[in-house]
């Protein structure tokens, strides 16, 4: 089965048979499902929602049924076209919609899609106002409009523009240091929408070469769109070939961001984030918040700046709603998610190239070097597959109990933080399998964290077994 729902919205592959793959009945039902949340959310005569996509093959079918299932129901669609999640989520605010949907599936293949909703505020869905989702989907209680109080599309393909000025205005990105620079840069876009929205913010900072590669929204993926540094290789042949001083990778639905050294050598992944919030907190002093899957080095930085680092539950909205709760000056994600919230409250790549370019610019320095004074930290990801009938809860309880003379984070599954590395345990939503990260100074080290919890968690299960 290929068709997940969840409380952040609907993905699946493209095809196959209603209810196990992505189809079109299962787009309309969830669609409309949407449609009737806001509805009742709203309480006004008239409705606009934001609709924009990334530029995978499926995206021209299934936009359409998004927008007709819409004006079907008598909402008006702002269409923004091909676009960005964090262009779409900036667009909802500017133009005050009372929604929106972005169809993507970030990082997964190119036969998969997905809807991902949005409130009012451009932001992700709650966990309650998620389920409410699935439940009238799941009811099929849908009203749809009559024939005389149908909605409207409107097309608008400014938005990209608009997003791009609004972050040359914020007062930490310095143009004129960007522009004097005179920086090469090289952009892989795995052939989506950051081939559209980034060499056009590159351009309007004053970056005069830019090396593309991948960058026509063909939506055909030459390679895995996940930005991981085995899917990479080629990119970095290009900034070392073409002597740039940076290459960036983002992912189909650009709010991940991945950075190449001068040398070809990996930024990381999970040093975005920290490279970004050194900067803001050099300028802008305050708390930062990233979940608990990801790097330490971000705590480091934020205590050495006087701040103070507050971990948030895995996922985009949790993430959001502690930085509001801790009021952040900066938060996001390892796996390459910025979030500024002096412009809004989501993942956003070209936010972070802007504030990462400006940083480079006056730090005089290259970008391995930049790297070089952040802690070096490896991180290890591993999951362990279990049989459906075991009880994950009480497994995570167990490690928990064996572990409690250490530091324990239980805000999303279980977290042991130890002296100078930790492990972070969570069942999957999905699947019957628990998630393992661990963190260590070395490679060598985080993986044998990540061993001894495995091997702890097969004990736990053979004892249950010989009960």
């Amino acid at each position: 089965m290929s068709l997940i729902k969840s409380i952040s919205g609907i993905r699946g592959t493209i095809g196959g048979n209603p209810g196990e793959n992505l189809t079109p009945v299962d787009i309309v039902k969830f669609t409309a499902a949407y449609g009737s949340f806001i509805k009742s959310q709203c309480g006004k005569s008239r409705l606009k929602i934001v609709v924009g996509r990334d530029a995978r093959v499926s995206g021209t079918m299934v936009n359409s049924l998004v927008t007709a299932t819409l004006n079907a129901m008598g909402i008006d669609v702002i269409d923004a076209g091909l676009s960005t999640t964090p262009t779409v989520e900036v667009a909802v605010t500017e133009i005050c919609a009372d929604g929106g949907i972005i169809i993507t599936a970030s990082h997964n293949p190119g036969q998969w899609n997905a809807l991902k909703l949005l409130n009012e505020k451009g932001e992700f869905l709650s966990d309650t106002d998620g389920k409410d989702i699935l439940r009238i989907a799941d009811s099929e209680n849908f009203i749809f409009a009559s024939a005389n109080e149908l909605g409207k599309t409107e097309v608008n393909k400014d938005f990209i523009g608009l997003h791009i000025q609004k972050i040359l205005a914020l007062p930490l990105v310095d143009v004129e240091a960007i522009r004097q620079a005179e920086f090469a840069v090289a952009l892989d876009a795995v052939n989506s929408t950051g081939g559209i929205a980034i060499p056009q913010l590159l351009e309007a900072l004053g970056v005069k070469t830019i090396e593309k590669l991948y960058c026509e929204p063909s939506g055909i993926f030459p390679h895995n769109p996940e930005p991981l540094p085995e899917n990479l290789s080629e990119i970095a042949d290009l900034v070392v070939k073409k002597k740039c001083h940076v290459g960036f990778v983002v992912d189909p639905d650009v709010d991940r961001l991945a950075i190449i050294n001068e040398d070809g050598s990996m930024f990381g992944e999970e040093y975005t984030l920290v490279a970004v919030a050194d900067y803001v907190l050099q300028n802008t002093p305050g708390n930062t918040v990233s979940n608990l899957s990801s790097t330490r080095a971000l705590r480091e930085i934020t205590e050495k700046a006087g701040g103070c680092y507050h971990a948030a539950a895995v996922g985009e909205v949790n993430v959001v709603s502690k930085m509001k709760e801790v009021v952040a000056v900066i938060g996001g994600e390892g796996n390459g998610g910025v979030i500024f919230p002096e412009l809004h409250y989501g993942r956003d790549a070209l936010a972070g190239i802007a504030l990462f370019l400006t940083y480079l610019a006056k730090s005089g320095k290259k970008c391995s070097l930049l790297r070089y004074n952040y802690p070096n930290y490896f991180i290890s990801k591993n999951k362990i597959t279990l049989e459906p009938e075991m009880n994950v809860d009480n497994i995570l309880e167990k490690v928990k109990e064996k572990y409690i003379k250490f530091n324990i984070n239980t805000v999303d599954g279980v977290r042991i933080d130890f002296d100078n590395e930790w492990v972070h345990l969570r069942k999957s939503n999905t699947e019957p399998i628990i998630r393992i990260y661990s963190e260590s100074d070395s490679e060598a080290k985080a993986s044998h964290l990540a061993r001894k919890i495995i091997s702890d968690i097969k004990e736990i299960v053979n004892n249950q077994d010989q009960k």
